[in-house]
């Protein structure tokens, strides 16, 4: 949520800004909303103060035996005029409220308008089998759909190993760069989902439970940003720094035909995910800070990748700026994303009330939040087993994870 003030104080910034994202409109319409509740406070309490003068005359008029009957019709009409303003006024504010939630983060100043290769790692020349062909059995997708439907896989055996190896060499990885680790909750009020700016842009993609006002998370984004909502941190608590573990679920509404043969794009997946909670002028390093220590896994785990800066209209609502990066995939000879990280600003923050007194006297401010996938488990097995197949089908396993109880090699038969 952008912040009253500054849409007051430098509409024609914001307005700029928000051009680039096809909402300059908003702006306007904003700032028409806000003047007009601001003229209509006053007059209401204008009205008020009146009414309860008029109110305390007609019991000076009453204890004296005269006559209140023209003050209490006065009254009457003020009491009219009171509730045609306080409809009025919640009219208002409610489409105040509406346009600015529909206002999406101003994007920041070296947000591209289309999409820019920062650099690449690896050899991205190799092809080779797909990852279906090349887990055989272990994955188990069959099974999964007379079970659930389709776009649901089981896991066997050693990728399973492995991905026990993946999540628990991940998350010592982070712990170490000073993330404190956490498991979430994954089911969530719809606050939680408005705090992060995925309600309502995105509801179509959310698994919504029909008996309880909960929803399924598409990400531990959601409920780590949660974490300190309606708080007030002091200044050594910042920054604030989380790893997250967590199931994921998600709709995948309106992408039936891309991406249906095996798992990288399904309607359950495990991911390890960073949140932070910084000072507004330390987001811009903490964002590289961030995007750094994803490069330093997909080199550990040996996977060719570039880092790409998302453009302008590939935004989410929340985001000022987007970091993707994508693995070479030998089976489909095209780079894929696997990991995203975010500089959300303080968009996040202004919805979940996240703030911090910079000094003990000082007043409260926002905060800045930033997210970043650490690991995508299945696209990230995905990567593993196509980068590092052998001519014979086999697929080697990097030592880290073989160092953290996964298995050497993985085999179709």
């Amino acid at each position: 949520m952008l912040d009253p003030k500054l849409l007051r104080e430098d509409p024609d910034r914001v307005r700029a800004a928000l051009a680039r994202r096809g909402a300059a409109e908003l702006v306007d319409r904003f700032l028409e909303l806000d003047r007009r509740r601001r003229e209509l406070l006053p007059k209401l309490e204008g009205l008020r103060a009146t009414k309860k003068e008029a109110s305390r005359e007609i019991g000076e008029r009453q204890r004296r035996g005269e006559d209140a009957a023209q003050a209490i019709a006065a009254m009457r009409e003020l009491a009219g005029r009171e509730r045609t303003l306080e409809a009025e006024l919640r009219t208002v504010e409610s489409e105040r409220e509406r346009v600015l939630v529909a206002m999406p983060n101003l994007p920041a100043p070296d947000a591209p308008d289309e999409l820019e290769v920062l650099r690449t790692w690896g050899d991205a020349s190799k092809r080779g089998r797909d990852h279906v062909e090349l887990a055989g059995r272990w994955l188990d997708l069959e099974a999964a759909a007379r079970t659930s439907g389709s776009r649901f896989a089981y896991l066997k055996g050693p990728l399973v190993l492995v991905e026990l190896a993946l999540v628990r060499w991940a998350i010592e990885l982070l712990a170490a760069e000073g993330h404190e680790p956490v498991i979430p909750p994954v089911l969530v009020r719809a606050r939680a989902l408005f705090g992060t700016g995925f309600w309502p842009d995105t509801e179509q993609q959310i698994y919504r439970l029909a008996d309880d006002e909960l929803f399924l998370v598409g990400t531990a984004e959601v409920p780590l940003a949660s974490l300190h909502a309606d708080e007030i941190l002091d200044a050594d608590a910042v920054p604030r720094r989380y790893v997250g573990f967590s199931p994921c679920f998600r709709r995948e509404a309106g992408a039936a035909g891309r991406d249906t043969r095996g798992i990288f794009r399904v309607h359950q997946f495990d991911k390890v995910e960073m949140f932070c909670f910084v000072r507004p002028e330390d987001s811009p390093a903490e964002h590289e800070r961030l995007v750094a220590l994803q490069e330093r896994i997909f080199q550990a785990l040996e996977i060719p990748y570039r880092v790409v800066n998302i453009p302008v209209d590939d935004l989410g609502a929340s985001a000022a700026k987007k970091i993707d990066i994508e693995a070479w995939l030998p089976g489909e000879g095209r780079y894929r994303e696997l990991t995203s990280c975010s500089n959300t600003t303080d968009f996040q923050a202004r919805r979940l009330n996240v703030r911090y007194r910079p000094a003990p006297d000082a007043p409260p401010v926002h905060l800045h939040t930033l997210n970043g996938t650490a690991v995508a488990v299945g696209r990230t097995l995905i990567a593993l087993l196509e980068n590092h197949q052998r001519e014979d089908g086999s697929v080697r396993v990097p030592e880290v994870l073989v160092e953290n109880g996964a298995p050497t090699e993985i085999r179709a038969d």
